[in-house]
């Protein structure tokens, strides 16, 4: 069975298991292999003249981990309350925290349910979106939207992480 042939620059989303969070009325999935644990939001250390969703740093067991507020970064008006959560990811040897409005559920995706991004501009870029996952719960169906995030983190504007891809060359 040969693949088919699709644009090299849209990485892809693959079966398996995604943490699913929520930020504003959207639930979005990462892989679950990058999160290193789930925390409670703590107000961290603030950085000099870092972009807004900067929000700065704390210190994690010894680790300086950088925080980066998914909410203000995707154009939402974040509110800190009790389930505010930071999630902790571990990708490229680097530890970064997200902050998300709240935390799901672990949820385990199929091939077929997982449906390439459609081509329209949403809050979030699509060049981080790899595709749309549909979950049925009973009679309602739950869609995810599923996030590079470590080609997020090594956005221009981020740059937490060292580029995921190098350029090819033709």
């Amino acid at each position: 069975m040969h693949a088919m042939p699709h644009d090299k620059n849209i990485p892809d989303a693959h079966a398996g298991e995604y943490l699913s969070f929520r930020l504003g009325q959207e639930e979005y999935g990462i892989p679950i292999l990058t999160v290193q644990e789930i925390r409670g939001y703590n107000e961290p250390t603030r950085i000099a003249n870092a972009p807004e969703f900067m929000r700065g740093v704390v210190n994690l067991r010894g680790v300086i981990v950088p925080i980066v507020d998914l909410r203000i970064k995707f154009g939402q008006t974040p509110e800190y309350n009790d389930i505010t959560a930071t999630i902790v990811l571990n990708i490229g040897k680097r530890v970064i925290g997200i902050v998300v409005d709240s935390v799901s559920d672990v949820v385990a995706l199929t091939r077929e349910q997982i449906k390439p991004p459609p081509s329209l501009s949403s809050g979030l870029d699509g060049a981080y979106v790899t595709g749309i996952a549909t979950e049925a719960q009973g009679d309602q169906a739950r869609m995810l939207i599923l996030v590079d995030i470590e080609r997020l983190m090594s956005s221009d504007d981020i740059g937490l992480l060292d580029s995921v891809q190098e350029v090819e060359t033709a």
